[in-house]
């Protein structure tokens, strides 16, 4: 499974991006998520990152790609599953856009999609209105 939401900020990339990176500020913005606790003092590969998410269990994140400004991605995995969340901001004539992209992968991955595929559709379409709603008011 792979699912893609991409919206349009009206906000300067550079104010976009920090408040991706920021990942331990989002449940300030976003409802999809209850608590991140970063290991470290910034964001970077091999960051690992503690997540809690409203009727999830926690679990932990590794930042596997950072490209500073633009974008990361993170992974995670379980009896029979890996998960990889993408974090992509760019800016093209003054507009600035945000890639988020949530892919299953691994033998439990197509049992997940049917159990859980909503919920996973729902809170990366969540995250990003709610990133675009938090933006364009800061």
């Amino acid at each position: 499974m792979r699912h893609e939401v991409t919206t349009t900020i009206d906000a300067p990339a550079d104010l976009v991006w920090r408040t991706v990176k920021d990942v331990e500020k989002w449940p300030a913005w976003t409802p999809t998520m209850t608590e991140i606790r970063l290991e470290g003092d910034d964001l970077r590969v091999g960051s690992v990152v503690g997540v809690r998410q409203p009727k999830q269990p926690a679990r932990s994140w590794t930042v596997t790609e950072l490209t500073d400004g633009r974008s990361f991605t993170w992974t995670s995995t379980g009896r029979g599953l890996r998960m990889s969340a993408d974090h992509v901001v760019t800016e093209e004539g003054g507009r600035t856009t945000v890639l988020l992209t949530f892919s299953l992968a691994g033998p439990m991955a197509s049992f997940t999609s049917l159990l859980a595929g909503k919920v996973i559709r729902q809170a990366v379409a969540t995250e990003a209105a709610s990133l675009k709603a938090w933006c364009e008011r800061s």
